[in-house]
């Protein structure tokens, strides 16, 4: 967990859902918790149902939004979330790894980074961590009071 990238601003990106529909994530509003997954990287697959959870527990307060970083896209994700019976998430698509190539260079996933209401980075936290403990939604919450 780090804080050395406070005040990275919210990339301006574009994404597709396997559906078509667009998420401009330069545009979000409220703090959001960003994850970098793909659905070849056990810690990332573990996270997911944590990171659903999690967005229910926060939902009105913080925007979860997790973007899959698999070059074959919709083929591996949308399967992969009929299997998970994921609820609050939603497959968001990056096949050009444009995020990765930002934020983890060397490749490293999962990544989640969380930006407060005015899209800078507060608190990144590399590698897999227990989304479902009862300390994540703490963790989250009193990052950005200190934002």
């Amino acid at each position: 967990m780090t804080r050395q990238f406070a005040g990275t601003p919210l990339p301006d990106l574009q994404f597709r859902d396997p559906a078509g529909k667009v998420l401009d994530l330069g545009a979000t509003d409220g703090p959001v918790l960003l994850n970098l997954w793909a659905t070849w990287c056990a810690p990332c697959v573990k996270e997911m149902p944590q990171l659903d959870a999690l967005a229910g527990e926060l939902e009105g307060e913080v925007r979860v939004i997790t973007v899959s970083q698999d070059i074959r896209g919709a083929e591996v994700v949308t399967p992969f979330f009929a299997r998970s019976g994921l609820k609050r998430l939603e497959p968001w698509l990056d096949p050009d790894t444009a995020l990765s190539a930002q934020f983890t260079p060397e490749g490293m996933l999962p990544l989640t980074i969380l930006f407060d209401a005015g899209g800078k980075e507060v608190l990144r936290v590399a590698g897999g961590y227990d989304w479902g403990s009862p300390d994540a939604a703490k963790l989250v919450r009193d990052a950005l009071k200190l934002s």
